[in-house]
């Protein structure tokens, strides 16, 4: 007996309603890059939230490529904002486990797969 829900089931039935697919289309698809901030663990203050959010796109979109830039940069703008004792990680494919102080951790994800994690540390 046939999965009816199955995803292969409703991507037949969508090429047969529409006709042939044009080439390429799936790998468009599954390459896609997201532009959009996901925030993963945050204990901060909605306000404080925001900006660091708004902080963090901003530094990784004027350093594209270089991590060590955008880190630096988003650590500075932190100890501006909220005094001294920020610190910040920028990279893909990796872990972390922290102390900080509360309601001062930010762990989020930008374009995909880039990971980015501020922090306060006494």
């Amino acid at each position: 007996m046939a999965d009816i829900g199955s995803t292969a089931n409703l991507a037949a039935a969508d090429k047969g309603a529409a006709g042939a697919a044009a080439p390429g289309t799936d790998d468009k698809e599954s390459k896609r890059n997201f532009n959009y901030p996901l925030v993963k663990i945050c204990d901060m203050a909605e306000e404080l939230r925001v900006e660091a959010v708004d902080m963090v796109v901003t530094a990784v979109e004027k350093h594209p490529g270089n991590f060590e830039a955008a880190a630096q940069n988003i650590k500075e703008l932190m100890d501006k904002r909220c005094g001294n004792s920020w610190h910040a990680v920028v990279g893909e494919g990796y872990g972390f486990e922290v102390t900080h102080e509360m309601r001062n951790l930010l762990y989020m994800y930008f374009g995909g797969n880039l990971g980015v994690l501020v922090w306060k540390a006494s």
